[in-house]
């Protein structure tokens, strides 16, 4: 649920890739670019194992590269990991899975503009997705919002965060294919 209609509707894909959700305020970001499941989780707060869940229940998956294989890194892009600790953020206030869910698929069909001006609000059952102050008052006003979560707060931490740690480029060749190739030379 949303507390705005969204114009233009939801971005074709089922990935951040062209949305301006996630590019206010920060450098340009190579789309080749990503990080480690393991900084990802540390960047996001959360357990290694939470990471690999959430990958393969497809609630938040890596759009530089997924796991196709053993042997295999996923790839975190910088989107990815802002989603990864609004998740969390969301489910430490007890919000349900299938909740987040819908909050995800808001974030991703909205295409924000101004990602700084963004509020995550939440009765304790649904979120909602405010993008002025005006709809944060109302949803309020109306009884319904108990706590909120400032986006671009959220954001700022991650990108703090990711500054001591090393994007890595991913290698076009599968690593575990490059591991059998060095073992059997």
């Amino acid at each position: 649920m949303t507390a705005h209609d969204a114009p233009g509707g939801p971005p074709s894909g089922p990935q951040f890739a062209n949305e301006l959700l996630f590019t206010d305020g920060l450098p340009a970001m190579d789309d080749e670019v990503g990080y480690r499941g393991a900084v990802a989780a540390r960047a996001a707060g959360i357990t290694y194992r939470q990471l690999d869940y959430w990958a393969r229940t497809e609630l938040v998956v890596p759009t530089v590269r997924g796991a196709s294989g053993s042997g295999s890194q996923r790839l975190y892009g910088f989107r990815d990991i802002l989603v990864l600790k609004l998740v969390k953020r969301l489910l430490d206030t007890g919000i349900s899975l299938q909740q987040i869910r819908t909050a995800v698929d808001q974030l991703r069909a909205a295409g924000i503009r101004d990602l700084a001006g963004t509020t995550l609000m939440s009765d304790g059952a649904s979120v909602y997705l405010c993008t002025s102050n005006d709809e944060v008052i109302d949803l309020v006003s109306r009884g319904q919002g108990v706590f909120g979560i400032a986006v671009g707060k959220v954001l700022h931490e991650v990108e703090s965060t990711l500054l001591d740690f090393d994007p890595q480029v991913p290698d076009p060749v599968d690593e575990l294919a490059a591991r059998r190739a060095v073992k059997s030379a």
